[in-house]
């Protein structure tokens, strides 16, 4: 990643690389642009390759987003796509970054609701590419957390969460599944049928009429073993979170109502209070020695929004977790028990 500039810098080194003149019409710029918004940087983003030089009428339209921050990058000679660190290289984003699907649709991201946001989408007319489907955010690991890959995001620290009231959940060993009173899918928005997701819209269809308009539950399918075969499931849907139309995720007395509402199980809880992290710590060993979960997931209890995901959740997995070299949904499918 290029340096992090000041303010005045990130202007001036825009301009300089393109001649203090606008990528698009080669007229005088009037500014340098983010090509994605600073509010996603937790630095600014102040970054050249973060920036192209634009005229007044290209600001705006890069702002609305007809002009893709791919064409930018193309037209301002940028090679190195900078991103900030909770979105992911795989995926294309607009300005605002709102996820943009290989058809042209675009999902809401963090900043969607944000009135800069909609005022600017609303202005390019583009707001009717967006879905009304959510994916659900990256979990970053735990600084003690020894099963990452390299490509995993771990938090610096856990300052975040002190002070804090906070619950800590098993890490169950299933498939990401997001439901709606319309719809259900898993991280993908494109949702396939599957044997091991038979279950699972069996049980969104008794369920679907109580989730309100814009509302969404999320959960763990654990009908089909992964890397670990459970043998003493309450079911095989574990609820860990509910989201409003406004996308706060509720606080966790509220989950703990909403799933008694729906009559779905809850992911089960290792500990509920003030942030200890000797204490969290400590918690790997009775859980672990009996092989029958991936790792624990951390959450502060009250209220949060979604843009604010990555201060809010972290999780630890065991190390070596994966054990086969083949992906469950290319496997055959071995049913996880329930309690007898």
């Amino acid at each position: 990643m290029s340096s992090l500039l000041s303010r005045d810098a990130f202007r001036e080194t825009v301009f300089s690389r393109d001649k203090g003149k606008c990528v698009v019409c080669k007229q005088p710029a009037v500014d340098a642009h983010h090509l994605l918004e600073r509010a996603l940087w937790s630095d600014g983003g102040y970054y050249l390759d973060n920036g192209v030089s634009v005229c007044a009428e290209h600001h705006l339209a890069a702002e609305m987003t007809t002009i893709s921050c791919d064409k930018l990058r193309e037209l301002a000679g940028i090679q190195t796509i900078l991103l900030p660190e909770h979105l992911t290289a795989d995926q294309p984003y607009d300005k605002w970054g709102n996820p943009i699907l290989p058809n042209g649709m675009r999902m809401r991201g963090e900043l969607y609701q944000e009135e800069p946001c909609q005022k600017m989408l609303a202005a390019g007319n583009v707001l009717a590419l967006f879905t009304e489907y959510i994916k659900y955010p990256r979990t970053f690991h735990l600084p003690w957390s020894p099963g990452r890959s390299d490509d995993d995001k771990v938090l610096p620290n856990c300052s975040q969460f002190e002070g804090k009231e906070v619950v800590v959940t098993i890490k169950m060993d299933g498939e990401n599944t997001t439901m709606y009173n319309n719809y259900l899918h898993a991280r993908s928005l494109e949702y396939h049928s599957h044997p091991s997701r038979s279950r699972i819209k069996q049980l969104h269809a008794t369920i679907a009429h109580e989730i309100p308009e814009g509302w969404r539950i999320c959960g763990e399918n654990l009908f089909a073993k992964h890397s670990i075969h459970y043998s003493n499931l309450d079911s095989h849907f574990n609820m860990f979170s509910i989201w409003n139309e406004r996308n706060f995720c509720l606080n966790w007395e509220e989950t703990k109502e909403w799933a008694t509402l729906l009559g779905l199980s809850l992911v089960p809880v290792l500990y509920q209070g003030i942030w200890d992290e000797a204490l969290i710590k400590k918690l790997y060993s009775p859980v672990f020695d009996n092989n029958q979960c991936e790792g624990y997931v951390i959450r502060v209890a009250d209220q949060f929004h979604y843009r604010r995901f990555k201060e809010c959740v972290g999780k630890f997995v065991r190390a070596s977790h994966v054990t086969t070299n083949e992906h469950w949904l290319q496997s055959e499918v071995v049913p996880n028990l329930l309690r007898k």
